[in-house]
């Protein structure tokens, strides 16, 4: 897992806390995350909900993209017993949950959403919370599909809810 081949099209983007962005052209083709980002994204920040991130066209200053992350834990009993046994038996544990993910629907297939996925992996590895996974909860099979390509694991009951290890994370980026 790795963000193979990068070639110079990603330096034409950078990645940024929202802010006073301009999101109202963004349009990813899926009304809740078109929404969220409009609408909600901004209040979430404020009041500590998520800290949303977005992606920015530098040429047009357009939010062609974005994640948020926030805090979440993981019921212990539904990781598997090969995961379990490496860990403390506590009830709960920590994890980072990236809670959205979209590119506008003009930019696709660029493989800005493999960026803004980086990129999310990358601050939650980084991050001084501690924390064994990132968690995604996908909408559906396409979205459980692109990230089972970067290693993400299904949870064993719950086909929609995938997570990568922290372990898992550290070898991509030492």
């Amino acid at each position: 897992m790795t963000l193979s081949d990068t070639s110079d099209v990603f330096d034409n983007y950078l990645i940024e806390p929202l802010d006073k962005q301009d999101r109202a052209a963004f349009s990813c083709g899926v009304e809740p995350l078109d929404r969220y980002l409009k609408q909600q994204a901004g209040q979430d920040a404020r009041k500590r909900m998520a800290a949303p991130f977005v992606l920015i066209e530098k040429s047009s200053s357009a939010v062609v993209g974005y994640y948020t992350l926030s805090s979440t834990t993981i019921i212990f009993g539904e990781l598997s017993t090969e995961i379990t046994k490496k860990l403390p038996k506590y009830p709960n544990v920590p994890a980072t949950l990236l809670g959205r993910l979209a590119v506008d629907k003009k930019y696709r297939g660029r493989r800005l959403g493999e960026m803004l996925l980086m990129d999310a992996l990358h601050r939650s590895f980084y991050n001084e919370i501690a924390t064994i996974a990132v968690v995604v909860d996908v909408k559906d099979d396409q979205a459980r599909s692109f990230y089972e390509h970067f290693d993400f694991i299904q949870f064993p009951n719950f086909p929609y809810r995938l997570f990568l290890l922290m372990d898992t994370i550290a070898k991509v980026f030492e």
